[in-house]
């Protein structure tokens, strides 16, 4: 009768079988780590990341700009990044709702950074005045401003709404759709989304503003 030791022994030899992993480091570096009982084989992964199952590179930027007013421009940090769109559309100011993104030209634009995370718990509206007061000011310097967060698609998209809410008293739903039309990738996060809805639009003397 075999020993416990002899039986695992006797298995690995027989029954486990070869067994690769894809790594892909920091750097980019792709390699195939190959397992045969206990000993591991290292090589250089030579399959082009594109031809991997499941996966297919995005490496283009994303410069489409959303004119939601002649003054008021919605877009990714990519178009933010990119000088040759900012000199397109005459950006004077970016408003930066990112969080962690850095403006990259602080000598040639007037910035506003107000970090807010893309989570549906975090309080949008919070941030609403702070930012609708840089758009306004850039309007009364006939300056055009550029929001944006990482991929303009949810917080930036949910500023500019809130904006037109707040400063134009537009209802959210004539506001959502303004900025789809603008920039269908539009899409913030369901609980900004709740929060506009949930909005009052201010009110002057019983009208709307």
């Amino acid at each position: 009768m075999q020993s416990l030791a002899e039986e695992i022994q006797s298995f690995s030899r027989t029954r486990l079988r070869r067994q690769c992993t894809r790594v892909t480091s920091l750097s980019g570096r792709r390699i195939i780590e190959t397992w045969k009982g206990s000993t591991v084989t290292v090589v250089e992964d030579p399959t082009p990341p594109e031809r991997m199952l499941g996966y297919v590179p995005d490496t283009s930027w994303d410069l489409q700009v959303g004119i939601i007013k002649p003054y008021l421009l919605l877009g990714s940090q990519d178009a933010a990044h990119d000088f040759g769109t900012l000199r397109k559309y005459k950006v004077s100011h970016i408003l930066n709702v990112a969080y962690g993104v850095e403006n990259a030209f602080p000598d040639l634009f007037i910035y506003k950074t107000v970090s807010i995370l893309d989570h549906p718990d975090t309080e949008l509206m919070l941030h609403i005045k702070d930012c609708s007061d840089f758009i306004q000011q850039a309007h009364k310097e006939k300056g055009v401003v550029l929001v944006h967060c990482n991929s303009g698609v949810s917080r930036a998209a949910a500023v500019v709404i809130g904006y037109l809410m707040s400063c134009d008293g537009q209802p959210f739903d004539t506001a959502f759709s303004l900025v789809k039309t603008a920039r269908p990738t539009s899409c913030p996060n369901p609980g900004f989304l709740e929060q506009l809805r949930n909005y009052k639009t201010p009110t002057i003397n019983g009208s709307k503003h």
